[in-house]
């Protein structure tokens, strides 16, 4: 059998709306999951989905093959590693960290765990809660090259697509580059359909068009956000679920501050982060992201903050 059909003992920590659907799908190819979150109510949400409680994070990676995280924010991942799972989990298990953080603190993760003996990569993740729960997400991985056969194997039960980016930090830079673009991008769909709707042309009927035209992007076709055209959107759920405004605004500013230590140029990143922002500020950062249409539009009375 090759490792990636192997039953393994698998860590994981994190169980949020990401990390929660990630377990499940190990779960289901067969692996042994010890589970924990700061959260009871989301271990529950994993020990239904066939994963076993952990009553601390040391206990959750004693003896694991894998230990897999999925944190808010480079300070916890840190914390976590330094003071909870490195030289509690044994050195031959594979340390791999899903969150999207700040390259910096990814590579000082990967210098302490490579320190100690393990094999570490930063591995985040595109393609939100939806891919989460189906097992599609898409990773960027950075890593040492020789490791990557056995970090696809890993990650395989989560993916659809896994990118080696390039050494420690770098599936982090991929990470942040890509949500910019989405971000951008996001914003230019909105901004369109808003005109479109000014100058009498059905926002449905616009998709139609755009979709096959030069406008074309995965904001229009895979994640439209006017409800219709793309039944699996958030905007047909009143942008419910998704990728929450909070977190798109989280990885525009690790792209700026990433953009400000490096001497680049972003200003349309500069602009999306300020727009996104504003719409967090007034009290939406747990909508989609793409409910921006609705402030861009004037019809913020159309949402109830969350």
């Amino acid at each position: 059998m090759g490792e990636s059909a192997m039953t393994q003992t698998v860590a994981f920590i994190g169980l949020g709306n990401m990390g929660g659907g990630m377990a499940a799908n190990q779960a289901r190819a067969g692996h042994s999951v010890r589970a924990f979150d700061l959260s009871a109510d989301a271990v529950a949400r994993a020990v239904a989905a066939g994963c076993t409680a952990a009553g601390s994070v040391s206990e959750a990676v004693r003896d694991a093959d894998v230990v897999i995280t999925m944190l808010p924010a480079g300070p916890h991942v840190l914390k976590v590693y330094a003071e909870q799972i490195i030289g509690a989990a044994p050195t031959r298990a594979l340390l791999l960290d899903c969150s999207t953080i700040d390259v910096d603190t990814a590579r000082k993760v990967a210098g302490l765990a490579k320190a100690a003996g393990y094999a570490f990569a930063d591995a985040p993740v595109s393609g939100g809660t939806m891919a989460a729960d189906a097992g599609t997400l898409a990773f960027m991985v950075g890593c040492d090259e020789p490791d990557f056969a056995r970090i696809e194997a890993a990650l395989e039960p989560m993916s659809r697509a896994t990118f080696r980016a390039g050494d420690h930090g770098a599936g982090q830079a991929a990470k942040i580059c890509n949500n910019m673009i989405l971000g951008i991008t996001m914003l230019g769909t909105c901004e369109a359909i808003g005109l479109a709707e000014k100058l009498g042309l059905d926002p449905v009927r616009m998709f139609d068009i755009v979709s096959k035209a030069s406008g074309q992007s995965w904001s229009v076709t895979s994640y439209y956000p006017w409800p219709g055209p793309v039944p699996a959107a958030p905007s047909n759920r009143n942008y419910e679920g998704g990728f929450a405004t909070a977190m798109m605004l989280k990885d525009l500013k690790l792209a700026q501050e990433a953009a400000a230590r490096a001497g680049a140029s972003t200003p349309l990143g500069a602009q999306t982060e300020a727009l996104f922002q504003m719409f967090d500020g007034l009290g939406y950062g747990g909508r989609d992201f793409s409910a921006i249409l609705q402030m861009l539009r004037g019809r913020l009375d159309d949402l109830a903050p969350n």
